[in-house]
C-alpha cells in the first residue's frame, strides 16, 4: 500500500523539476523495452524461424512496436524530461509552470506507450511508417502533445527572463510544429486515398524527425554545449539562421521517400531541392557547435556527457550529409528499399538523437535529484558499447544495402542474392547485443543514482564534469 501511495505522490507531485525527473526515468525504462524489441527484430532477420506460431512476436509486428517504443517512449519522453528542466532554468523559474499537470502528462505518455504498443503487437495498426498507432491512440498522442506545448509555452511566458536564449526558440518551435505535423500525417484526423495518403504519410514520417527530433535535439545541444565547455555560444545569428531555415526547408522533403511513385513531378522536384538546401541549416548549426568547442576538445578525455555530445554532433553531420545525397534522383533509385536506408534512419535516431538524450540525462539527473551519478566506470562502458554498437550497425547495414541494390540492379532473382544477407544480418544482431548491453549498464547506473542509498550528493559543478 505504501508503495502505491509513494508512486501516486510522485506522479502527482508539485515539487520543482519532479516532472523532468519522472519523464527521464520513464524514458530510460522504455529505452530498455525498445532496444530489446529491436534486438528481437534483428534476431528474427537472422533466424526467421526462431519464433513460430506466435503472431505477436512476428517481425511484422515487433519492428513497428520497436519503432514506437523508441520514438515515443524513449526519445519523446527523454526530450520532454530535458525540456522541463532547460526551459525553467533559462527563464529564471524554479520548475515548470504547473508541475502537477506536467506529471499528469508523463502518466498519459506512459499509458499511451504501454497500451499502444500492445495494440500494435496484436495487429491493431494503421500500417504506416512512424504512424502505426491507430484510432483512440492518435487522440491520446495529440492530448499529450497539447499538454506538453501548453506547459512549455506557459513556463516561458510566465518566467522573469524575457530575452530568449536560442534553446528556447528551438524547443518551443518543436512543441508548436510537431502537433501540426501529427494532425496532417495521421488518418484519425486527415484521411486521404491512394497516393495522396502516401504523400501525407511521408510528410509526417520525415517531419517527425525534422520538426520534432531535429529541432528539439538541436535546442538541447545548444543548452548543453556552452554548459559543458564553459565557452559562450559562438554565434546567436547563426543559430537563428539554422532555426528558420530548418522550418523553411524541412517541411516539403517527405516526398523524396516516394520518388519512384507516380506523384506529381513538381512535388518530387520541391522535395529533392529542399533536401539539398537542408545543407544550409546543417552547416550553420555544426559551425556553431564546433566553434563553441574551440579550445575545449581535450575536456572529452574526462567529461563523459561531452563525449556523447561530440558523437551526436558527428552523427548529425554524417546523417545530414548522407540525407541530401540519397534524396537525389540519381542515387535514390539505386539504394531505395535497401538496408542502406535502414542504416541511415538508425544513424539519425540512434547515433544522433539518442546520444543527445544520453548527454542530457547524465547532466540533468544529478541536478534534479541532488545525487552524483552512481558510477563513472559504468558511464564509460555505456559510452563505448553504444558507440561501437552503433558504428558497426551503420557500416554493416550500409554494406548490406549496397549488396541488395546490386542484386536488383543486375536483375538477379531475390531468392539467389538474399542468402548473401545472412552474414550482414548476423553482424547486425551482434551490434544490437552490444547496444542492449550498454543500455542495461546505463539503466542500472541511473537506477542506482536515483534510488540507491549509497549515491553521493551531487557536487557543485556547473559544467557537469564532476557528476560523471
Amino acid at each position: 500500500m505504501n508503495i502505491i501511495q509513494n508512486i501516486c505522490s510522485e506522479l502527482l507531485s508539485d515539487k520543482p523539476y519532479s516532472a523532468s525527473r519522472n519523464f527521464i526515468i520513464s524514458g530510460v525504462f522504455w529505452l530498455l523495452i525498445g532496444t530489446s524489441l529491436g534486438l528481437l527484430a534483428a534476431a528474427l532477420m537472422t533466424w526467421p524461424d526462431i519464433i513460430v506460431n506466435v503472431p505477436q512476436m512476428s517481425f511484422g509486428r515487433v519492428r513497428p512496436a520497436h519503432i514506437n517504443v523508441v520514438a515515443i517512449g524513449w526519445l519523446s519522453m527523454g526530450y520532454l524530461g530535458a525540456y522541463f528542466y532547460i526551459l525553467p532554468v533559462l527563464v529564471g523559474r524554479k520548475g515548470v509552470w504547473n508541475e502537477r499537470l506536467a506529471n499528469l502528462t508523463c502518466l498519459v505518455f506512459n499509458l499511451l506507450v504501454f497500451t499502444g504498443v500492445l495494440s500494435i503487437l496484436n495487429g491493431y495498426t494503421e500500417a504506416r511508417e512512424y504512424a502505426e498507432l491507430n484510432g483512440i491512440f492518435d487522440y491520446i498522442v495529440l492530448v499529450g502533445l497539447f499538454l506538453s506545448g501548453l506547459i512549455g509555452f506557459k513556463t516561458v511566458l510566465t518566467g522573469p527572463e524575457k530575452k530568449w536564449y536560442v534553446s528556447i526558440w528551438y524547443i518551443l518551435g518543436s512543441l508548436f510544429w510537431f502537433p501540426i505535423v501529427y494532425v496532417i500525417g495521421n488518418r484519425a484526423f486527415v484521411a486521404f486515398e491512394g497516393l495522396n495518403d502516401a504523400i501525407a504519410g511521408w510528410f509526417y514520417g520525415h517531419n517527425i524527425l525534422g520538426m520534432w527530433f531535429t529541432v528539439g535535439g538541436i535546442g538541447i545541444l545548444y543548452y548543453l554545449l556552452p554548459r559543458f565547455t564553459g565557452n559562450p555560444l559562438y554565434s546567436h545569428t547563426l543559430s537563428m539562421i539554422g532555426f528558420w531555415t530548418i522550418g523553411m526547408f524541412y517541411a516539403p522533403t517527405g516526398t523524396h521517400h516516394i520518388l519512384q511513385s507516380p506523384v506529381p513531378e513538381w512535388l518530387k522536384a520541391i522535395a529533392v531541392i529542399s533536401s539539398v538546401f537542408l545543407l544550409v541549416p546543417v552547416l550553420t548549426v555544426l559551425t556553431n557547435f564546433f566553434m563553441t568547442m574551440k579550445g575545449k576538445w581535450s575536456l572529452a578525455a574526462e567529461h563523459i556527457p561531452l563525449r556523447f555530445v561530440i558523437v551526436a554532433s558527428i552523427g548529425y553531420l554524417l546523417t545530414c550529409m548522407q540525407g541530401p545525397f540519397q534524396a537525389t534522383r540519381a542515387i535514390n533509385w539505386y539504394i531505395h528499399f535497401t538496408n542502406w536506408v535502414v542504416g541511415h534512419a538508425h544513424m539519425a535516431l540512434l547515433a544522433t538523437f539518442t546520444f543527445i538524450v544520453f548527454a542530457a540525462i547524465y547532466y540533468i539527473i544529478p541536478k534534479v535529484t541532488g545525487r552524483k551519478i552512481y558510477s563513472k566506470k559504468m558511464a564509460v562502458w555505456h559510452f563505448w558499447l553504444s558507440l561501437y554498437g552503433v558504428a558497426i550497425m551503420m557500416i554493416i547495414l550500409t554494406c548490406a544495402g549496397l549488396v541488395q541494390a546490386a542484386g536488383w540492379h543486375f536483375a538477379i532473382p531475390v531468392d539467389q542474392w538474399s542468402v548473401e544477407m545472412y552474414p550482414y544480418m548476423f553482424i547486425r544482431f551482434l551490434s544490437g547485443v552490444m547496444i542492449v548491453l550498454g543500455q542495461l549498464i546505463f539503466i542500472f547506473n541511473i537506477y542506482k543514482t536515483v534510488f540507491s542509498k549509497e549515491a553521493e550528493p551531487a557536487p557543485n559543478s556547473p559544467t557537469g564534469i564532476a557528476f560523471v
